[in-house]
């Protein structure tokens, strides 16, 4: 399996940028804890959100982090559980064509991927891996 480490998509020419279009179901955590995605675990804190996407997965996000990159769909008030909608913020993303294992945040969870998912980078230190179906189903290449 491929590891991937110091990893900077910024410099790759094989990356593209894409933007998330979804709605996604949220709880926001009353106490810390872990939840395991497709992808590997998720350790998140009191006040992070709880994400269920269109299409079943499940991961979650720190709270600082969600509140740049989802909004609030009425009725639901930004910060209730609720529905939301993924802000249209550009990220970096490469298709691996091997399984591969990236670190989720410095220091943080191992992600894994199967040949031919992609690797996501939402900022410095900042990644996420999609499955080829989600990730078609779910972003849209910039051009």
């Amino acid at each position: 399996m491929l590891e991937l480490r110091n990893i900077d998509l910024t410099a790759d020419p094989l990356a593209a940028r894409y933007v998330k279009e979804e709605i996604v179901d949220v709880e926001f955590a009353r106490q810390a804890g872990d939840l395991i995605s497709l992808e590997g675990p998720n350790r998140y804190q009191v006040g992070d959100a709880l994400i269920t996407g269109s299409t079943g997965s499940r991961w979650s996000v720190s709270r600082d982090r969600f509140d740049a990159k989802y909004e609030a769909l009425p009725p639901t008030r930004m910060g209730d559980d609720g529905r939301y909608a993924a802000r249209p913020v550009p990220v970096l993303a490469r298709q691996i064509n091997e399984a591969f294992s990236a670190e989720r945040s410095a220091g943080g969870d191992r992600l894994q991927g199967k040949a031919g998912d992609w690797l996501l980078q939402y900022g410095p230190g900042d990644f996420g891996v999609a499955g080829q179906e989600r990730f078609a189903r779910i972003y849209r290449k910039l051009v």
